[in-house]
């Protein structure tokens, strides 16, 4: 299935348990406030900024005590680089691949986008043996991977398939490769972070129907669904679908809670739709005729004056009255 193929809505998520945390919306002063924290909190003897994030505290390696697992779970938990993973993935091709996505990771974390993406999508081409996916699926669930998923958009997603793939699309988007950003998505489980980040995608290039088919229905029950709603709203007011736009942007206002720089968002793109709508609306036939019309009629009236002039000074130079 290609990222264009969905008939339906891809925002209802039916699973009990999801990989997402809360949204954070990203504005100047909290970048700052982060910053900040991240120094207090390493100057307090927290984990290391540089390192992969975790949920709690690092999981103590009790089994598969193999040279390959401890060399593994030293890498993943104690690098500050991408080259100490690529290293041991290249010394246990077997670990190869998980190797690979946790460096992709890690540099995806530090902002090198380009990096990211090479580094991941190696590792998803690479298959691991049992051992490493038994190992994965025991001591990586703590991981925590922040993704942005739209601009000033972020959630942390737990180490799974939506945390790698959604950090390749940002990764692609960020390096130029919108397309493949979005196919890359394609396969994700129906998700509002999913959705959000796919949405966002096609919206940049210009497929505003299938933006409207993924949100039909959605309602502002939280920020991530009031951003994806804003987006609905983008893409209808390009389609010319104003009205529908219109009561979009209204639910993102609806409620209360919504973050204000949402609700901001959504003001400014009612008031665009209003000087859209606002020549009709102000002089519906003068502006459905459009001002080159007026100054053509101008322009006659003048015309006929003037000649009007000369005719009546013509026939007193014949010695009319």
């Amino acid at each position: 299935m290609t990222a264009g193929d969905a008939k339906a809505p891809i925002y209802r998520d039916t699973r009990d348990l999801t990989p997402f945390g809360h949204a954070r919306l990203r504005t100047p002063v909290r970048e700052l406030a982060d910053g900040v924290g991240g120094l207090i909190h390493g100057v307090l003897g927290g984990r290391d900024e540089a390192l992969i994030s975790v949920d709690g505290d690092v999981p103590r390696l009790k089994r598969l005590p193999g040279k390959a697992a401890k060399a593994v779970h030293g890498a993943i938990f104690t690098s500050r680089e991408p080259e100490r993973l690529i290293t041991v993935g290249r010394a246990y091709p077997e670990w190869a691949g998980l190797c690979y996505i946790m460096a992709g990771l890690l540099a995806y974390k530090h902002g090198s986008y380009l990096r990211a993406s090479e580094l991941l999508q190696r590792g998803l081409s690479t298959r691991n043996d049992d051992d490493a996916n038994q190992y994965a699926s025991t001591y990586l669930t703590r991981v925590v991977t922040r993704v942005e998923l739209a601009e000033r958009i972020e959630v942390p997603v737990l180490f799974s398939e939506e945390a790698v793939f959604l950090a390749l699309a940002h990764s692609l988007r960020e390096t130029g490769h919108t397309e493949a950003a979005l196919e890359s998505l394609a396969a994700l489980p129906p998700s509002l972070p999913s959705a959000l980040a796919r949405c966002a995608l096609a919206h940049s290039l210009g497929r505003d129907k299938e933006v409207v088919i993924w949100t039909d229905g959605l309602l502002n029950s939280d920020d991530l669904s009031a951003a994806l709603l804003l987006v609905r709203a983008r893409s209808l007011r390009r389609l010319r679908a104003h009205s529908k736009a219109q009561e979009t942007l209204k639910e993102v206002l609806r409620r209360r809670k919504t973050d204000l720089m949402l609700r901001n968002d959504a003001l400014t793109d009612g008031a665009l739709l209003v000087l859209e709508n606002g020549r009709k609306s102000l002089n519906p036939l003068g502006w459905l005729r459009g001002r080159p019309a007026e100054l053509e009629t101008f322009e006659v009236i003048r015309k006929d004056v003037e000649e009007r002039r000369l005719w009546e000074q013509d026939w007193k130079q014949l010695g009319g009255d």
